[in-house]
């Protein structure tokens, strides 16, 4: 089947090489801003965890700055600009920025499809920004960031990759050019040189181009209604996790090692849950045998989830998230924060 689907792929590549081409030239043309402006994207349909990445560089800069995040809010229901406020749910700017929000009160966020737009929108707010964190923006050429973060999943490196519908790339590899600073996310732990020297043989970084490496630290289960506040989770047999997300792995992985019995609902990234897929998930709950046990899912899925009306039907089931941070190998993490700063200083004082 993918054979058959090359031909697509080939013309899929051609369109983008061109488009590619007539920004490079000049012939369509990129904005670019004075404010410090940061992207962080990828060249995959999704899972390289941008979203954990965004909020490693809020946690970074927003003692000093005041920084806004602008997303394009995918899923949303709305269109145009938007700033999120607490009346706001994930049908309004979509469940990413929701979560923004929702972890983050000392900074903006805000949606538009228009990332131009949504820039200079931020910039004649009241109290505007002093950076600007675009999430995924990184084949939105009508745009120029000042920094380009490009991440890459460490199990499905885009050099090893195919565009769709024969692969998950999304774009061309030959745009990973553009990215100043070259992220390898979901890495293991511990890495030895021999790991960073394939990879860096498969990516070939240009010149001007740092790779790094990151990996998930997770954080404490939450409780997410009133009866898993009762219930102490490691005392738990067996788990339940349901979520749509791209790459559940990690997670999966993560919690194999710490428990028994685990099984697994997944639905499609971004999925909007509906009654039907709530009562698939109790019933599965419901079938598992042994009391101790609860249902996990992940902070992103807790945006989607916390505004259904018929959410009460979780009242007497225990459900739990499970916050996720990312860290950089230690002997790269101050590497990567000075990039950071450095580009931020000099930024300024242009």
């Amino acid at each position: 089947m993918r054979k058959l689907l090359l031909p697509i792929s080939f013309v899929y590549a051609i369109v983008l090489f061109i488009r590619h081409k007539l920004y490079d030239w000049g012939i369509f043309k990129s904005k670019s801003y004075n404010i410090p402006n940061i992207c962080v994207g990828n060249l995959n349909l999704g899972g390289t965890g941008k979203t954990p990445h965004i909020e490693y560089l809020v946690r970074l800069l927003s003692e000093n700055y005041k920084i806004a995040v602008l997303s394009r809010g995918y899923g949303r229901k709305t269109k145009g600009y938007l700033v999120a406020d607490d009346n706001h749910t994930h049908n309004d700017i979509g469940d990413e920025p929701l979560q923004y929000h929702k972890k983050f009160n000392n900074i903006t966020v805000a949606v538009d499809e228009d990332r131009c737009e949504g820039v200079e929108k931020l910039l004649h707010e009241d109290n505007p920004p002093q950076i600007i964190l675009l999430d995924d923006a990184y084949q939105h050429r009508k745009i120029k960031p000042g920094l380009n973060i490009l991440l890459t999943d460490y199990y499905n490196l885009y050099s090893n990759n195919n565009l769709v519908p024969t692969g998950i790339l999304r774009d061309i590899k030959n745009a990973a050019k553009r990215a100043e600073i070259i992220v390898v996310t979901k890495s293991p732990n511990v890495l030895s040189p021999y790991n960073k020297r394939d990879i860096e043989n498969s990516l070939k970084p240009l010149p001007h181009q740092k790779i790094f490496y990151s990996y998930i630290e997770y954080q404490d289960f939450k409780p997410f209604n009133k009866i898993s506040q009762e219930i102490n989770i490691n005392e738990s047999k067996t788990i339940l996790i349901f979520c749509g997300i791209a790459n559940i792995y990690p997670l999966e992985d993560y919690l194999k090692r710490k428990y028994n019995n685990i099984s697994t609902l997944q639905f499609n990234d971004h999925h909007n849950f509906t009654e039907k897929d709530i009562d698939m998930v109790i019933e599965k709950y419901n079938s598992i045998i042994g009391k101790n046990k609860v249902i996990v899912t992940t902070e992103k899925d807790a945006m989607r989830l916390m505004s259904l009306s018929f959410i009460n039907k979780f009242d007497d089931i225990p459900v739990f998230t499970i916050p996720i941070k990312v860290k950089f190998h230690k002997e790269e993490n101050e590497n990567f924060d000075d990039m950071i700063w450095n580009y931020v200083k000099k930024s300024n004082d242009e």
